[in-house]
C-alpha cells in the first residue's frame, strides 16, 4: 500500500516528517531535522538516542495510519524499552533520513518493533524496541 502522509508539527520532539509507504506489518518514514533541533549538537550531529526515537515515532505514524484506515481514532503508545540499538554511522541535521520499521510481534497491548535508519545507501542505526499501546492495553 502506498502512503504519503504529512505528519502535523505538534511538539519539538516530533522527529518524523512523512509516512512514505505502508506494507504488511510496517512502513517507511522520512525525517529531515532542522539545525535548531534539540537532538543535534553544536556541529549539527544527531545524538544516538535520536535513532531509537525515530524508530518509535515511525511505528506511531504507521500504527496511526492503520487505525484510521480501519475507521478507528489513532491511539497512543509509549516507548517502554530498547532491546538492542546498534549505531553504525553518523547523521546530521539537514540529512534526509529514512526509517524502515516492521512489527516483530504484538501481544497483550505491547508491540516489538524492528527498525533501521538510513542516510542514502548507508544504514546509520538499527534496533529493536518495545512499545506499550495504550488503546490495546486498557
Amino acid at each position: 500500500m502506498s502512503a504519503s502522509l504529512l505528519i502535523p508539527h505538534r511538539t519539538p520532539m516530533r522527529l518524523v516528517d512523512t509516512l512514505l509507504s505502508v506494507h504488511e506489518g510496517g512502513g517507511v518514514t522520512e525525517s529531515v531535522l532542522p539545525p535548531t533541533s534539540m537532538m543535534a549538537d553544536g556541529e549539527g550531529r544527531l545524538d544516538e538516542v535520536t535513532f531509537m526515537e525515530m524508530i518509535a515515532q515511525s511505528y506511531a505514524a504507521f500504527k496511526g495510519y492503520m487505525d484510521r484506515v480501519e475507521g478507528k481514532p489513532a491511539g497512543e503508545g509509549f516507548l517502554v524499552g530498547v532491546r538492542r540499538l546498534e549505531v553504525t554511522g553518523r547523521a546530521y541535521a539537514g540529512d534526509r533520513l529514512l526509517t524502515s520499521i516492521r512489527t516483530g510481534a504484538s501481544f497483550g497491548g505491547f508491540a516489538v518493533v524492528e527498525g533501521s535508519v538510513t542516510r542514502g545507501d548507508e544504514t546509520v542505526a538499527s534496533g529493536t524496541i518495545k512499545l506499550w499501546l495504550a488503546e490495546d492495553g486498557r
